[in-house]
């Protein structure tokens, strides 16, 4: 499983990372159930890490639900979900995230290092974003300097972010893209990747014809005419 998260080689020897004294409660948002259990394995051992694991989901709708059921203190979030990825977990949270008391924060755990992702869950309300090669050591410290209210993100990603956001004023990460609605976009990376309607279907929750509609409406936006040069104009902005 490449683009998952790597294990910690020194974790297994390594002292009781301060077991008294600090404690998270954490939801685990990922479509891929080898992966949350590869994480809770590696984090979740809460006499050692003070990570405890309160809840798992694999879609936005679940997401949402166990969230709002468990209110967590960090929510690791993946950006690609059935339902409208992750930054429809986000604005549907944004009370949690709003609350006078025990705000929930987000840190998003991705395979993906794409410039547009990092900035659409920044904007969303994330507090950080690492990618899956980070370690389990590094991935504990990033939740409880999230729960701190730290932004944290894995090396070259705060370019990104400083960027976009350099003045107030600051552009749109890239206007084509901006006239696609999120899930317009979630089926423009799986035509680029290669997915058949029938798969996209699937994966999304949605009909074949809603998902010709929306591969139409996304041809029509960025004025492509087939999925070559759809994939070619994704795999260009490194959307795949």
């Amino acid at each position: 499983m490449s683009d998952e998260l790597k294990p910690d080689a020194s974790a297994a020897n390594a002292p009781e990372t301060e077991p008294v004294g600090r404690h998270a409660r954490v939801v685990l948002v990922d479509d891929h159930r080898m992966f949350r259990t590869g994480v809770q394995a590696e984090i979740g051992r809460t006499e050692t890490t003070g990570v405890e694991v309160v809840g798992e989901a694999a879609d936005v709708d679940q997401a949402v639900t166990v969230i709002t059921a468990t209110r967590p203190e960090v929510v690791l979030l993946d950006v690609h979900l059935p339902g409208g990825g992750g930054v429809e977990v986000l604005r549907r949270c944004a009370p949690l995230m709003a609350a006078a008391d025990n705000p929930v924060r987000f840190l998003a755990l991705s395979v993906s290092d794409a410039a547009e992702d990092v900035i659409g869950v920044i904007r969303g309300g994330a507090r950080g974003y690492v990618t899956k090669t980070i370690t389990g050591a590094d991935l504990v410290d990033s939740i409880f300097r999230v729960q701190d209210g730290d932004a944290v993100f894995s090396p070259r990603l705060a370019g990104f972010v400083l960027d976009a956001f350099a003045s107030t004023d600051a552009p749109p990460v890239d206007e084509d893209l901006d006239r696609l609605t999120q899930r317009e976009r979630e089926v423009l990376r799986l035509i680029a990747r290669g997915y058949a309607y029938k798969e996209i279907a699937k994966q999304l929750f949605i009909s074949v014809k809603t998902v010709e509609s929306h591969v139409s409406a996304v041809l029509r936006k960025l004025q492509l005419s087939n999925r070559h040069e759809l994939t070619r104009w994704a795999t260009a902005r490194r959307l795949v």
